[in-house]
């Protein structure tokens, strides 16, 4: 699987520390028949992990710096609660953004995805957030503003599929492909974050 870097400080896929999702494999193939998620889709995801490869720091600069930092409901997440910045946590945060980009277009969409996708989740909630990085700032991240966000990463990342000279139609369906997962992932999370703050409730 591709890689951005050797080591990304956290991540922690396919890792023995890493829980077995609460959704089933089964439960994970309806899902992706819900979302219309087809096997072209798969082979244009694959071509938008070659195209987009080395481009996630310029698309993650851009989401973090261009536009979450200028939105303070969104930014405050990444600092103190006095809102200071936290410059260490936000570069190993956005290297594990960065491999989450490529993970979305290279990897199989099997136990470990499924797996990492509830992992991924429930550390931007109170169960987890700041623990992976041991650093001081929000609670947890609200998932309305999670999903509200898609649309800002969709519209904003369909001119880098466009960015090596493929054709418009297969721009399309490289784009296609990635909202269809980003719902896809979504999904996943919904039921991740209600497990989560459950807990977190009766803790």
């Amino acid at each position: 699987m591709q890689s951005i870097t050797e080591n990304i400080p956290g991540y922690a896929y396919g890792k023995a520390t890493v829980a077995p999702s609460n959704v089933s494999l089964a439960e994970l193939e309806s899902l992706k028949t819900s979302a219309g998620f087809t096997e072209q889709d798969w082979q244009f995801l694959r071509l938008a992990g070659e195209v987009l490869a080395d481009q996630t720091e310029k698309i993650v600069n851009q989401w973090r710096s261009g536009i979450i930092a200028s939105i303070p409901h969104l930014a405050r997440h990444s600092r103190t609660p006095e809102g200071d910045p936290i410059p260490e946590y936000l570069a190993k945060s956005n290297l594990r953004f960065q491999q989450w980009i490529l993970d979305t277009c290279t990897r199989p969409y099997d136990q470990d995805w499924l797996n990492y996708q509830q992992e991924i989740a429930i550390r931007h909630t109170a169960v987890k957030k700041n623990q992976t990085d041991d650093v001081n700032s929000t609670s947890q991240v609200p998932l309305s503003d999670i999903i509200a966000f898609v649309a800002v990463m969709n519209e904003t990342i369909k001119p880098y599929f466009a960015a090596k000279g493929h054709s418009a139609a297969d721009v399309e369906r490289m784009h296609l492909a990635w909202c269809k997962s980003m719902q896809l992932q979504m999904a996943l999370w919904v039921p991740a974050y209600m497990d989560a703050n459950r807990n977190s409730n009766h803790a």
